[in-house]
């Protein structure tokens, strides 16, 4: 019986990872920014993860495609944009919520939207 039960919980656990890639499809906007102590509630930016690996940043009238690639683990998010790779580490997520950090940006908190 024990065993079964360890079973069950760790074919959830390949369920759940399996999925993060797929529910990190679709467009996220940023509700709170922390750098070095500093929090601000940006208004108006985006993050849009399309199939194929294909990103879309959003501030305000300003838009910038690029390339989103997330780590087999999900533990790693990079974003490539022109020149310009980020990886963040992916240190909450969920259907509707996701929290990334890097060195660069600090800490930066998405709500998924419609």
């Amino acid at each position: 019986m024990k065993l079964f039960i360890t079973l069950l919980l760790c074919g959830f656990g390949l369920i759940s990872n399996a999925q993060t890639s797929k529910e990190l499809i679709g467009k996220w906007k940023l509700v709170k920014e922390t750098k070095d102590g500093v929090v601000t509630t940006p208004t108006d930016v985006y993050q849009v993860f399309m199939e194929d690996g294909i990103f879309q940043g959003i501030n305000g009238s300003n838009s910038r495609k690029g390339k989103w690639k997330l780590s087999d683990d999900n533990k790693e998010l990079t974003i490539k944009i022109s020149i310009i790779s980020i990886k963040f580490s992916v240190d909450y997520f969920d259907a509707k919520k996701r929290t990334i950090s890097s060195d660069k940006t600090g800490k930066l908190e998405y709500v998924k939207v419609e």
